[in-house]
């Protein structure tokens, strides 16, 4: 690998890829689909970041479930809590369900996606969720991570 292959490191390196946070109360389900399905999809042109306003203990192995079916591996996801800062290192904020919990900053690009939560449904209840998430993330990644 060349200087030129090797990506800056230190003060004053950035880093050019748009930044996108998604966040639903528990960081449970839907945004931690909506992130797998991101970095799936758009690989490493885009950072992604999923939180939760109340964060449950663990993902929902309902939506485990839903994402592998379309082999997305989200077992090693864990729910995180939303911080400041994370909005604050995001381009793009994209809510579900969170309301009004998510602090506003002027310059970022907000989205409110109203998605059914998976809480305590079945898989084929989910399913329609997962595939509603998919289509939504396939149009964002055009926007913000175009080829």
């Amino acid at each position: 690998m060349s200087d030129l292959d090797t990506p800056p490191t230190g003060p004053g390196a950035s880093d050019e890829r748009p930044t996108v946070l998604f966040v639903c109360v528990h960081n449970a389900g839907r945004s931690q689909m909506a992130a797998g399905y991101l970095q799936h999809l758009a690989g490493d042109r885009v950072r992604v970041l999923s939180a939760g306003s109340q964060p449950a203990d663990t993902v929902y192995p309902v939506a485990v479930a839903a994402m592998a079916e379309d082999g997305i591996d989200i077992t090693t996801e864990t729910p995180k809590l939303l911080t400041d800062s994370s909005v604050r290192e995001a381009d793009v904020v994209i809510t579900m369900g969170c309301g009004d919990a998510c602090p506003y900053y002027a310059g970022k690009r907000y989205l409110d996606w109203e998605l059914d939560d998976p809480a305590g449904q079945d898989l084929d209840a989910v399913r329609p969720i997962r595939d509603e998430i998919r289509a939504r993330i396939e149009t964002l990644v055009t926007e913000v991570a175009p080829d």
